[in-house]
């Protein structure tokens, strides 16, 4: 993980510290709905939190790996370079076992629209997968 600031402003765009923020849930809280895992798994790609993103992908994602090392490897260079400029939540669809989170990320590589799904799996929720619109 890249060195940042606990006191710097969340990457996700809340306004609040990233101590108080996203960085509760990267020291292992468990979010509470997907809205704040979403957020979350975002502030990991800005600052190269790959433990995280690993730890909140579902099994079923295409992108889940059994070969951590690789998938690690991906999801620094991911971070580095990119510049991740501004989050904005779209729609927010919360059930009990299954929800849904529309998006728009401004990137340095162009912007990123996404409805993703998460699913609660054993009291935790978990990035599934998502449509690009």
């Amino acid at each position: 993980m890249s060195k940042f600031s606990p006191n710097a402003f969340c990457p996700c765009g809340s306004g609040d510290k990233y101590k108080k923020c996203c960085g509760i849930y990267h020291k292992g809280v468990l979010a509470p709905d997907a809205l704040a895992l979403m957020k979350s798994r975002y502030s990991a790609y800005a600052i190269g939190e790959y433990t995280h993103i690993i730890k909140t992908t579902h099994p079923d994602n295409p992108d889940y790996s059994a070969e951590m090392r690789t998938w690690k490897t991906s999801i620094l260079a991911f971070s580095k370079h990119t510049e991740f400029l501004n989050l904005k939540i779209l729609e927010f669809i919360d059930n009990p076992h299954e929800a849904f989170v529309t998006f728009t990320a401004y990137l340095s590589s162009g912007v990123l629209n996404e409805k993703s799904r998460f699913l609660k799996t054993k009291g935790k929720w978990l990035y599934v997968d998502g449509v690009l619109f």
